[in-house]
């Protein structure tokens, strides 16, 4: 008897998918155990791992917090491994170093409007008219870390209206590049012999000061976010304009570039640092106070700028011809087709480069610690000459490593986003 076909006359309803193949289990098959090497080299790793953890908990996890020195950590016997309570008796210190306790609320505003200056140029969804305090934000901030008058800020931000309103006035009879210098050249003329005078006579007609705060009261994690963050911040504009002089046809903007990054490439970071502490002073006018924080802020961004310079002009040189041909073609002046075309796809390109830089830099400035402004490490040596903490090591750098850890592991972490952002399909 010949069977009959089956049919089935009902739908059956939606299975989930196989265990293996969703969830953990399905990312560890796909990277841990994909194949014979891969699984032994993963489970030899993760037999490292928990070697390393059986051995470090033990000595990490301690009641030691809320000891006052390292004595009083050997002394007692439920303290077998770290003495954690120089964090917490020097964490104020670690922060803001000689800060004046009573004034710590300005670091810590400074820091907090930082993510709201930042947010606009980090992320799209942030609303656009947030820029306009992206750009004001430097002056607030040295206005609320150094105390004093604010009129001088002020007269330095008028001075970016000012050569606005000169090349907005002669770019039509004087032509885009003629106009543009000429505004450059009233701004820097405003704050060389404008701000000051204008700013003390405001200063005597409406005062608006807060207490001051020298300079060598800084240091501490305070101390490296202002001169990591100064130095990305000024580097990066500073970075594309070598790097568009270095490929110009100008000859004597080109050899200027070139001049200009190769010398500071080819000499370390610690001896502009030298320079900026030491020699720098024979060099300016005698009686002249030159703030040490601002020489390092300056010295830190003029050598970033130069490596800056060498990672965009990659980007640049990536882009194939045809976009520059493509900008010609549409009739857009030189300026017009870095903006729109050109930078845009280069920057785009130069994004690992970029963030490779800024993290490099950040890490960086606890090389001031040699000439004697006190960033963590600096304070951490400190902290080991005194009485109560003379012996201690492991457990002050690994809070300062953890520290600079979060910053640079965020900037990592940010620029992977922003990778997978702007990544075009083909």
């Amino acid at each position: 008897m010949k069977p009959e076909p089956y049919v089935r006359r009902e739908m059956l309803a939606p299975q989930p998918a196989p265990l293996g193949e969703t969830g953990i289990l399905r990312w560890m098959k796909a990277n841990l155990f994909s194949g014979p090497v891969n699984s032994v080299i993963s489970i030899a790793a993760g037999l490292f791992v928990l070697y390393v953890l059986y051995r470090l908990l033990p000595w990490a996890i301690q009641p030691s917090w809320n000891a006052t020195s390292l004595s009083q950590c050997q002394d007692d016997p439920n303290i077998t491994g770290a003495c954690w309570g120089v964090i917490h008796d020097r964490f104020n210190q670690l922060m803001f170093a000689f800060y004046p306790h009573e004034l710590q609320w300005r670091p810590l505003l400074a820091f907090g409007l930082m993510f709201v200056a930042i947010a606009p140029v980090l992320f799209d969804k942030v609303p656009r008219f947030l820029l306009a305090f992206t750009a004001m934000f430097p002056l607030l901030a040295i206005w609320l870390l150094w105390g004093g008058s604010a009129w001088p800020e002020l007269m330095v931000l008028a001075g970016f209206f000012i050569g606005y309103a000169v090349h907005k006035a002669l770019v039509g009879p004087a032509g885009e590049l003629t106009a543009i210098i000429l505004g450059v050249l009233a701004t820097l003329l405003w704050w060389i012999f404008g701000v000051s005078p204008v700013a003390e006579m405001l200063q005597g007609v409406v005062p608006l000061d807060i207490t001051p705060v020298e300079s060598s009261k800084f240091g501490g994690l305070m101390l490296s976010i202002t001169i990591g963050l100064a130095g990305i911040a000024f580097s990066f504009p500073l970075g594309i304009i070598l790097a568009l002089g270095r490929q110009s046809d100008m000859f004597i903007i080109k050899t200027l570039s070139v001049g200009y990054i190769e010398f500071i490439r080819g000499v370390p970071l610690i001896t502009l640092l030298f320079v900026a502490s030491v020699l720098l002073n024979y060099f300016l006018p005698r009686g002249t106070n030159f703030d040490l924080i601002l020489r390092v802020v300056i010295m830190v961004t003029l050598f970033a700028a130069a490596y800056m310079a060498e990672v965009i002009r990659g980007g640049l040189a990536a882009l194939p011809k045809g976009q520059y041909e493509a900008a010609d073609a549409l009739g857009l002046d030189y300026w017009k087709a870095m903006r729109l075309i050109i930078m845009p796809q280069a920057l785009k390109i130069s994004i690992p480069g970029i963030v490779g830089t800024f993290i490099g830099l950040f890490k960086d400035t606890t090389l001031v610690s040699i000439i004697g402004l006190l960033d963590p490490i600096g304070l951490a040596n400190s902290i080991r000459g005194t009485t109560d903490w003379n012996g201690i090591v492991w457990e002050l750098y690994l809070f300062i490593a953890l520290m600079f850890w979060v910053f640079t592991f965020s900037m990592s972490r940010y620029s992977m986003y922003l990778e997978n952002k702007l990544k075009t399909t083909h």
